[in-house]
C-alpha cells in the first residue's frame, strides 16, 4: 500500500513538473497568450508556443480536421492553448530519446528541443533558452 501511494505521489509530482515546464515555455514564447503569427528567423512562428509549420507536422498535426489545409490547421492549433500544448508534448515525446545520454532532465530536454529542434538538447545556443525557462520553473 505504501509503495502504491509513493508511486502515485511520484507520478503526480512528475505531471505537475511537466505542466510547470510547459507553462514556463509558454510564458517565454508569448506571455502565454494567443498572439497569432510572427516572422522569426525567416519563417512564421505562431501562437502560444510560437510553433513553426515543420514543428506542427512533426508533432502529428493535432486538431487538424479531415481535408483541412495544413497551414490553416497549424495556425488554428497554435492559437488554441489545449491544441498547442498537445503539439509540444507530442514533439517532446517524439524526440526525447535523442537526448537520453545527456543527463538532462525532462524539462531541460523539452525546452531545448522546443527551441532548437529534434536535437536541440545537444546545441550550445539552446542553453540560453534553457536558462530563461529554468529561472521560471526552478526545475530540471
Amino acid at each position: 500500500m505504501l509503495a502504491s501511494l509513493f508511486l502515485l505521489a511520484s507520478f503526480l509530482y512528475a505531471a505537475q513538473a511537466a505542466d510547470t515546464c510547459l507553462h514556463c515555455i509558454c510564458l517565454h514564447e508569448s506571455g502565454c497568450k494567443a498572439i497569432g503569427c510572427n516572422m522569426d528567423q525567416g519563417s512564421l512562428s505562431c501562437g502560444y508556443f510560437q510553433i513553426k509549420l515543420p514543428y506542427y507536422q512533426d508533432c502529428g498535426t493535432p486538431g487538424r480536421k479531415s481535408g483541412e489545409d495544413i497551414t490553416a490547421a497549424w495556425k488554428r492549433c497554435s492559437d488554441n492553448l489545449e491544441c498547442a500544448t498537445k503539439c509540444v508534448q507530442a514533439y517532446y515525446a517524439r524526440y526525447k530519446s535523442q537526448c537520453s545520454s545527456t543527463g538532462q532532465g525532462e524539462c531541460q530536454v523539452m525546452a531545448r528541443n522546443h527551441n532548437g529542434g529534434p536535437t536541440g538538447c545537444l546545441k550550445v545556443y539552446t542553453a540560453l533558452y534553457w536558462a530563461v525557462v529554468v529561472k521560471c520553473c526552478n526545475c530540471a
